[in-house]
């Protein structure tokens, strides 16, 4: 099971950071909202955990943006690999797990 700790922090990578800006148009905050609004639907990435774990958070920003964020958990900290817009499977698989 995947536990986010409370109060919940953040890494950033400067070139996941400007890759989720720029390519993807997510902002910091928003790829953070979604961890703290609910529902949240959070799944395990098995196919790219060779190193480390990775995990699928699915869930809405604060405007109602629905958000697919990839990440890790290091330190206790909740790092994003990449963060953009849900495609229509993802929310069709959203909107079926509340």
């Amino acid at each position: 099971m995947i536990e986010i700790k409370e109060p919940k922090q953040f890494q950033w990578d400067r070139g996941n950071q400007h890759k989720s800006s720029d390519k993807h148009n997510v902002s910091q905050l928003e790829a953070e909202q979604i961890f703290s609004n609910q529902p949240l639907l959070l799944l395990e990435d098995k196919s790219h955990s060779q190193n480390e774990m990775r995990f699928h958070a699915l869930g809405r920003t604060n405007n109602q943006r629905k958000l697919h964020i990839t990440f890790t958990i290091r330190e206790d900290q909740i790092r994003i690999i990449s963060a953009r817009s849900m495609h229509k499977k993802e929310r069709q698989n959203y909107e079926k797990n509340p």
